[in-house]
């Protein structure tokens, strides 16, 4: 049984996702999602595994946070670059 999947899972269980950087929580909240997706679980081990995706998530959403204030911050400075438009589009959206 994983930390997720107990009757006790919750806020508790999660507290371990902030110590996560941002491509551990990634993985692991792409690996609950698919675990959700499969279904077959418990209902206290499927409220669980969302609480735990929901930590995850969030995490993700302020390591990106962080990351996107950091890089304002480096292209505010004197002498740093000014806006620069970036091509964010996926690879696959470039072939059609």
């Amino acid at each position: 049984m994983t930390q997720s999947d107990g009757p006790d899972a919750g806020t508790n269980a999660n507290a371990d996702v902030e110590s996560l950087a941002y491509d551990e929580a990634f993985a692991e909240l792409q690996r609950v999602v698919a675990a959700l997706e499969a279904g077959g679980g418990s209902l206290e081990s499927t409220i669980g595994q969302y609480e735990r995706a929901v930590a995850l998530q969030r995490r993700c959403e302020r390591l990106l946070a962080e990351a996107e204030l950091r890089v304002q911050q480096l292209m505010a400075r004197p002498g740093g670059a000014g806006p620069v438009a970036v091509d964010v589009r996926p690879e696959e959206a470039e072939e059609e």
